[in-house]
């Protein structure tokens, strides 16, 4: 991690300023907000100490909130994810993977436990990002919908990055 820590802090920037300039302007009927921002977290090493993994989640969420002045719930989401990263690492992936301290891209997991990766931490997240902002469960199917059309937007987003930007990072 010390000898790639250019290149992620170089993620994390770019990230969040695509993140606030480009996809937050994105819209369609107000059903449908991309959030790939947490795939800085999703690219983190396996062996990333756990406070240094939730202090990135949420400084990570927090430099969101500062842009979208949403008082905290991108970072709790994404303090969240990163909480619950480990437990979705081992349930997807092997145990040797993770020991190795292998970076989870769609590269050294393949394909199709890349793509569970994925799903299962982009859904966890959107679910609690949607549901702490509406903090009523009153318009439940209605944020239940923006969640899964977000979630399936922003893993097409996410997956389509890996096959054209970090197609070749270890």
């Amino acid at each position: 991690m010390i000898k790639d820590f250019g290149r992620y802090v170089i993620m994390f920037v770019l990230l969040v300023l695509i993140q606030v300039l480009i996809l937050n302007n994105i819209q369609f009927s107000g059903f449908v907000n991309p959030y790939v921002y947490i795939l800085f977290i999703l690219l983190l090493p396996f062996t990333i100490p756990g406070y240094l993994l939730l202090g990135l989640s949420f400084l990570l969420g927090l430099s969101i909130d500062i842009f979208n002045n949403t008082l905290g719930v991108h970072a709790g989401a994404t303090v969240l994810l990163g909480f619950l990263r480990p437990g979705i690492a081992n349930l997807i992936s092997s145990r040797e993977i993770i020991e190795k301290g292998n970076t989870p891209n769609m590269k050294q997991l393949g394909f199709a436990s890349f793509l569970k990766y994925v799903v299962i931490s982009v859904f966890i997240h959107h679910l609690f990002l949607f549901y702490a902002e509406a903090f009523s469960f009153g318009g439940f199917f209605h944020t239940l919908v923006r969640c899964v059309l977000s979630s399936a937007f922003s893993i097409v987003i996410i997956l389509a990055s890996q096959f054209i930007l970090f197609k070749n990072v270890d």
